[in-house]
């Protein structure tokens, strides 16, 4: 069972890496839950309307848990589904792991005027109860053990290599050289060092968010053409001559990947994610002034870029998740399992009664 706050229809990192290991953990003979926001009444993120809150989930997480039994519970996210989840496995003694995806302190900061060290403590007291907590890098991983965190371990990120690969140039009819950013647009993706950074060419958006309708004022020069998916996706980031990834936050930065998948060279920061994820000069360049980055990315070998990419397939990940896991089930106390055999029997009323809807989402 996979509990995430994170899930469709968001379009982000987090969501496409949970998508794809659940896919092949199911493809692997594993048997998939979710747990997700669809499944319960919920309201918008402030600042962040796309994420979705769920309400007073507690029962309702407990109810899919005991009704599934699942052999291994791994919680994603740090949200109200991700509290509940872990609330029932304290309770109940069942051993979970956890994964970090998102360097909240960072993004907190940007939003509010809270202390890094307050929101580092959150964390810590939140994954601290987890068998393992999954990072996706070393320098990540490095990070978070200077934090006092304690029980670490590796989960690296894949790309699809059928949907991301090179494509024709002449999508985009703009001049050349076409710099692109893909993601979402927000105040934690630090887009504004892109649009300022000087460039001959074209600058192109690929994505949508609350910052959006500001930076299109404020930078009218600059091409923003909105969310693409799948392989749509694939070929508008494919017509680009490189991506630059703007964000100094971000844990890992899965569209890195997904450019070199499709040939096209990534300019970054030499900041935690594109240093364990862009090698610097094979596949992109990293530096402190984005637009030499940016300049040098020119020049590096497309067929490099998607030579690297096609070494992270998603079913390695996916495997490396799986050993992650923990065996939950043995720790199951007589009552507990006596309450899953009750809900399980009542599984058909219960679910016309409660918020949760009867068809739960399986990959």
């Amino acid at each position: 069972m996979i509990v995430t706050d994170a899930w469709l229809p968001q379009i982000n990192g987090v969501v496409s890496t949970l998508a794809q290991t659940a896919a092949w953990l199911g493809r692997f003979g594993h048997e998939i839950r979710m747990i997700t926001p669809r499944d319960f009444r919920s309201v918008a993120c402030p600042t962040y309307p796309e994420i979705r809150l769920s309400i007073r989930p507690y029962r309702n997480v407990e109810h899919s848990i005991l009704a599934f039994q699942p052999q291994a519970l791994h919680i994603a996210t740090e949200g109200p589904l991700g509290l509940s989840a872990r609330r029932f496995c304290l309770r109940h003694g069942m051993r979970f792991t956890t994964s970090y995806h998102t360097q909240f302190p960072q993004y907190l900061r940007a939003r509010f005027p809270i202390p890094l060290k307050a929101s580092y403590r959150a964390l810590r007291w939140f994954h601290g109860a987890a068998v393992r907590c999954m990072v996706s890098t070393a320098s990540v991983r490095r990070d978070l053990a200077n934090h006092g965190f304690k029980n670490l371990a590796t989960w690296r990120r894949g790309v699809d290599t059928e949907i991301f690969k090179p494509g024709p140039k002449d999508l985009l009819a703009l001049p050349r050289p076409i710099a692109a950013y893909v993601g979402r647009i927000a105040v934690e993706k630090n887009i504004a060092a892109f649009l300022n950074m000087a460039w001959t060419g074209s600058k192109v958006i690929i994505g949508d968010g609350p910052e959006r309708a500001r930076l299109e004022r404020q930078y009218p020069a600059a091409t923003f053409i909105g969310y693409r998916h799948g392989e749509d996706l694939a070929r508008h980031l494919a017509a680009a001559d490189i991506m630059v990834f703007p964000s100094r936050t971000d844990t890992f930065g899965l569209v890195n990947l997904e450019a070199m998948a499709c040939g096209v060279p990534v300019a970054a920061y030499p900041v935690t994610g594109p240093i364990d994820v862009v090698e610097n000069g094979v596949t992109g360049c990293l530096d402190p002034d984005l637009a030499v980055a940016a300049r040098r990315a020119l020049a590096i070998d497309p067929n490099a870029c998607r030579q690297h990419a096609l070494k992270s397939g998603w079913d390695v990940c996916s495997r490396e998740f799986e050993s992650n896991l923990d065996r939950c089930e043995a720790l199951l106390q007589p009552k507990l399992i006596l309450a899953s055999r009750l809900v399980r029997e009542s599984a058909l009323d219960s679910a016309s009664s409660s918020s949760i809807r009867p068809s739960r989402t399986r990959l």
